[in-house]
């Protein structure tokens, strides 16, 4: 069993908001999955709450399970089952009271399927009762269009009432790390990026096991409860999702630029605007730019990438292989699994270290002052981290390498070769070279003759 991990910044919040004298309404949301509910069920711990699961039936059954929850937090007789009430006379009869309440309805997106209107009902509430009285009320979804369009959308009903929104995201690799007390870092990044930040992944894995075992269980297998959970998700957000797989698979087999994404899918370039700005809407994936572009937005230079890793991985190793594991032939993934496993996990590692040296930079760890950090490309040239000074100039550049080799002092060269050839430098910059492996003798005595030189195995200094 898995003990609260992270969330503290949204826990703070959300207890200084209850803390207040005012009514507060709260819109939560995010992906499934991603620890909504865990996060109100620990915020309403010790508190005058009233928790309601919505579901997936008519707007009457979901009003008659309110009123029978209500009934049970509050034993008022006139909520007895018998009485049927309207959502206006449960909210008035259960908001009463000098102590300030919790009333949360999880996966409100139901209550909108049941009735098209129920936002306005909520509007109503809100206006006439709730608002006055000491109250925080939390609608809370996890599809994410409807949620958005339902309540944070200008045309929504309930626009402008919101006191405050948490878009829940998948947990930081930091809190990731909590989960895990025997494994070293290796692992633990090897099972991070399987499963990304999503609590509930993490929950599914045996950490006790390997993560080739665990993703043989969980993922290869049919029956598996991760076999399919990239068809859930786009599922609940749309009712066509041929397209958005379409560009999930094409961009996972290696088409970054938009227009090798179009000419693979056969489409026009135009037509994807839409499922692009939606899927990187869900977390799904980003568009990246060279972290030296002025105007990010209308740089022609953008690429796209997946930013989820359990999306990234199952798009790699299940989607394209699904006609070997529908008739139980995992032993085939398996060995491809093996085979290339290392080249996906660099990509993590690499993303990692990113945020690693971000980290550091905001520690003033750089004799330079380093204000951002990203990656960088230039036709067939490209610098996995680069770092802005306050300037505007780049004075960092780094290279990852997540291999079993010795990294040797030929890669800090072939970096420097890189940076003297496209950039015009104007102060003495930082060098940072992270492996998964050790470093040759050699590149360590020059690291150490050299302190503009950063060695790093894994996130660990060596020196």
């Amino acid at each position: 069993m898995f003990s609260f991990v992270g969330r503290e910044s949204e826990l703070k919040r959300m207890e200084a908001d209850f803390s207040s004298n005012e009514s507060n309404l709260y819109i939560i949301y995010g992906r499934r999955r991603v620890g909504k509910t865990t996060l109100l069920q620990k915020f309403i711990e010790n508190k005058k709450s009233i928790y309601f699961l919505a579901t997936e039936e008519s707007e009457e059954s979901n009003l008659k399970q309110f009123q029978e929850v209500a009934y049970e937090k509050t034993k008022l007789g006139v909520l007895r089952p018998e009485n049927r009430l309207s959502w206006y006379d449960i909210f008035d009869l259960i908001s009463f009271g000098d102590q300030k309440m919790v009333i949360v309805i999880d996966e409100y997106q139901y209550l909108v399927t049941g009735n098209k209107s129920i936002s306005s009902i909520i509007q109503k509430i809100w206006d006439e009762i709730l608002s006055k009285r000491k109250v925080m009320l939390i609608l809370c979804g996890s599809i994410i269009n409807m949620m958005y369009a339902e309540t944070l959308n200008y045309t929504s009903p309930l626009y402008g009432r919101r006191t405050s929104q948490i878009n829940l995201k998948p947990l930081n690799f930091e809190n990731y790390k909590s989960f895990f007390e025997d494994k070293n870092i290796e692992e633990i990044i090897e099972f991070y990026s399987v499963t990304g930040g999503v609590p509930k992944y993490v929950e599914v894995f045996d950490i006790e096991r390997t993560v080739e075992e665990n993703v043989s269980k969980h993922i290869f297998d049919k029956n598996g409860f991760l076999y399919e959970e990239p068809y859930f998700l786009l599922r609940k957000e749309f009712k066509e999702i041929g397209v958005y797989f379409s560009i999930l698979k094409t961009i996972a087999n290696g088409s970054h630029k938009l227009s090798e994404i179009a000419s693979k899918m056969e489409v026009g370039q135009n037509s994807l605007g839409y499922y692009l700005s939606i899927l990187a809407q869900m977390d799904l994936l980003y568009r990246d730019v060279p972290i030296t572009e002025i105007n990010p937005e209308k740089s022609k230079k953008g690429l796209y990438f997946l930013k989820d890793n359990f999306i990234s991985f199952w798009f790699k190793f299940v989607y394209p292989n699904r006609s070997f594991l529908e008739i139980g032939n995992i032993g085939y993934v398996v060995q491809k699994f093996k085979d290339e496993f290392i080249k996906h996990v660099s990509l993590v590692y690499e993303e990692l270290a990113r945020q690693n040296a971000t980290a550091l930079a905001s520690e003033r760890y750089f004799d330079h002052e380093i204000l951002k950090i990203g990656r960088w490309w230039n036709g067939d040239d490209e610098i996995d981290i680069v770092g802005i000074d306050k300037s505007g100039k780049p004075a960092l550049f780094g290279e990852c390498k997540y291999t079993n080799k010795i990294v040797d002092i030929k890669i800090l060269f072939d970096l420097l070769k890189k940076v003297e050839k496209h950039f015009d430098l104007t102060s003495k910059p930082e060098f940072l070279i992270y492996s998964k492996s050790s470093f040759s003798q050699e590149l360590i005595n020059y690291a150490r003759e050299n302190k503009n030189v950063h060695l790093f195995k894994i996130f660990d200094s060596i020196y």
